[in-house]
């Protein structure tokens, strides 16, 4: 067996994990500049709506919150790093808010795959809380992923192809350098 058909086999399966921390646009545009994250997509979860879209959701009443599943390689990126990366891309003290973003589906969140992940998840909370980095108190809630939806195509790269877009230039290329500048050791190449 050759050392590229020895390694497929022992490499781990892509894992996925799904994140809610305001406007999904930034999140999608930094996991995926992030190595070993295979693809993000933004996208609606944990709602009631059976057929969320971007419309309804902003209405708050359909329960559901952008999101950004990310399927990643654990082989090349942990599930623990992406946690890290996600607190660090939002502010998890803020109730269905961030910045001025306010609504419900803005909410901060942590929908799971996993028995492991929801444990990462609660561990990593309580680390965070007990550190007293954060001034208020972590609301973000951990639950098991739930009616999950991509969001419309317009939406999926939305940053990379609208930089100068007033939101994407003002709120969140400001926060993608600085993301940069902290992570840099994870990051894609091109990124």
């Amino acid at each position: 067996m050759s050392d590229s058909a020895s390694s497929a086999a022992t490499s781990p399966s892509p894992e996925e994990a799904t994140f809610a921390g305001g406007c999904f646009w930034c999140l999608e545009a930094a996991f995926n500049r992030l190595q070993g994250v295979l693809h993000a997509e933004s996208g609606y979860s944990n709602g009631e709506h059976p057929q969320p879209d971007y419309e309804s959701v902003c209405t708050g009443r359909t329960g559901h919150a952008e999101v950004v599943r990310v399927r990643f390689d654990p082989a090349r990126v942990s599930y623990q790093q992406l946690l890290e990366v996600f607190f660090f891309l939002h502010d998890p003290t803020t109730l269905n808010r961030q910045g001025n973003d306010v609504g419900t589906q803005y909410r901060s969140g942590i929908y799971t795959h996993s028995v492991d992940q929801a444990a990462q998840a609660r561990a990593l909370i309580e680390q965070l809380s007990a550190s007293g980095v954060y001034a208020s108190p972590i609301v973000t809630e951990v639950a098991p992923v739930s009616n999950y939806h991509p969001a419309e195509a317009y939406h999926q790269g939305y940053v990379a192809q609208n930089p100068y877009q007033g939101y994407c230039a003002v709120v969140v290329a400001p926060k993608l350098d600085k993301f940069r500048r902290t992570f840099s050791e994870l990051l894609k190449p091109e990124a």
